[in-house]
């Protein structure tokens, strides 16, 4: 049976690789929909844990996942010789960066080749991991269609290959896996339409391009838009501090306006695994053509300084209690990159423990979310968070709010902490003002 049958009848089997932020909401997204999924992963952790009926992400409850696999249409394995039993494989894999900026895509070839190994005719390939342009013709096809020297495929008719970038945001309220509109590109008219139609099964609306190669140039620039407006505010944040104005009153001002404007908001620097990451993807790319890409470059540059300034106002703030940071007990509050998550990838928080500690200082961090900081790749912190008492706040000589959780007691903290600076304007949001009380 044709795969566009086996949509339209829901009897399609689908495939995913990497049953992390991306993977196992899409999963679920389908498994809602009374469609058989297999999830693989390397992480017999997760597999175990999922297999279960139980959940490793904070935003995803274990009531949820639960439901679809008692239902039997989520299962989970780290055997990828199953990889006949489906009729679409979907790759959400991670595509970090080397230490010199550049695409690391040994995730994404690694599995290409596993999937090469298994490809059958007749099966839709689909790249979810953000990208730079190309990359889904000119890695994954040659491989693809070659499948792995057994016989010669040809994409379109023997088998399907397209690239729709994921659009994750974990625990936003306003909007799902299904919620959010896919764009697809497909290498051929035939892959595009397969790979839409599997899309429409569960998303609200799939929006179709012309190629693989405008479906991943349009993730990146949904990411540099959002890089370069926040290092547009954070360059503000520190212009106005010096003329003694208030950047979240500006941003506040400016957002009465109807039209031409959207608000954009100042931090401690940029984390996740998106914002800090893509923009270079197309660096890297544009210099194969010979071009520079310098509003990226520039943006990247200002928003990783945003740690060095935070840690330079805390540097001014306990001059003016007459205390050195060299010394001084300082408590960051919130390990995660963003609020009411647990997620650790490229968390500025990371950077302010290894600055402060480079200065002297001696750090401990407070969040529920994140009760043991995770090893990445490049920190390796053995640190626990620590439990938040009015004896422990007072030992602290500065207090550094990195992410606005929730489940803080602001109130608590400005009542008990000595000096605080804060990167998101959570006090002042919540109506505490006080002069211990800095932004950074």
């Amino acid at each position: 049976m044709h795969i566009l049958q086996k949509i339209k009848n829901k009897t399609v089997v689908v495939g995913i690789v990497g049953m992390g932020y991306v993977g196992l909401p899409l999963g679920m997204a389908f498994a809602n929909k009374k469609i058989t999924v297999i999830g693989f992963d390397l992480d017999e952790k997760k597999i175990r844990l999922l297999n279960k009926g139980k959940g490793y992400l904070k935003h995803i409850s274990d009531e949820k996942i639960k439901k679809v696999v008692e239902s039997g249409y989520l299962k989970t394995t780290n055997d990828f010789s199953r990889f006949p039993e489906v009729d679409a494989i979907l790759i959400c894999v991670p595509t970090p960066l080397t230490e010199h900026r550049e695409p690391d895509m040994s995730f994404v070839e690694s599995t290409s080749k596993t999937i090469a190994k298994h490809l059958q005719k007749g099966q839709l390939v689909v790249l979810e991991s953000t990208t730079y342009p190309g990359t889904t013709e000119e890695l994954l096809l040659p491989l693809f269609n070659r499948n792995n020297g057994k016989q010669n495929f040809i994409v379109g008719k023997d088998y399907y290959l397209a690239y729709s970038p994921e659009r994750e945001d974990p625990n936003n309220p306003n909007f799902t896996t299904a919620e959010i509109p896919k764009v697809v590109g497909g290498v051929t008219p035939q892959c595009s339409k397969v790979a839409k139609a599997l899309y429409d099964l569960v998303i609200v609306n799939t929006v179709p391009v012309s190629s693989p190669g405008t479906a991943e140039a349009t993730k990146l620039l949904e990411n540099i838009y959002r890089s370069i407006n926040i290092a547009l505010v954070n360059e503000l944040k520190m212009v106005f501090d010096r003329m003694n104005i208030d950047i979240w009153e500006v941003i506040s001002a400016a957002s009465t306006k109807p039209f031409g404007y959207t608000a954009f908001y100042p931090g401690p620097g940029l984390g996740g695994h998106c914002i800090p990451i893509d923009p270079f993807y197309l660096t890297w790319k544009a210099r194969e053509f010979e071009l520079n890409t310098k509003f990226i470059e520039l943006a990247g540059e200002i928003n990783t300084y945003q740690p060095y300034y935070v840690v330079e106002k805390s540097a001014e703030a306990l001059n003016k209690f007459k205390k050195a940071l060299n010394g001084s007990k300082v408590l960051i509050l919130g390990a995660a990159y963003k609020k009411n998550i647990d997620d650790m990838r490229e968390s500025p928080s990371l950077k302010l423990i290894e600055i402060y500690k480079e200065k002297g200082a001696k750090v401990d961090y407070h969040d529920p979310l994140v009760p043991i900081l995770p090893k990445t790749r490049k920190y390796k912190f053995d640190m626990k968070s620590i439990k938040l008492t009015k004896e422990k706040l007072k030992r602290y000589d500065l207090v550094v709010l990195s992410t606005d959780h929730s489940i803080f007691d602001y109130k608590f903290i400005s009542f008990n902490a000595k000096l605080i600076i804060d990167t998101r304007n959570a006090f002042e949001v919540r109506g505490i003002k006080s002069n211990k009380i800095f932004k950074a």
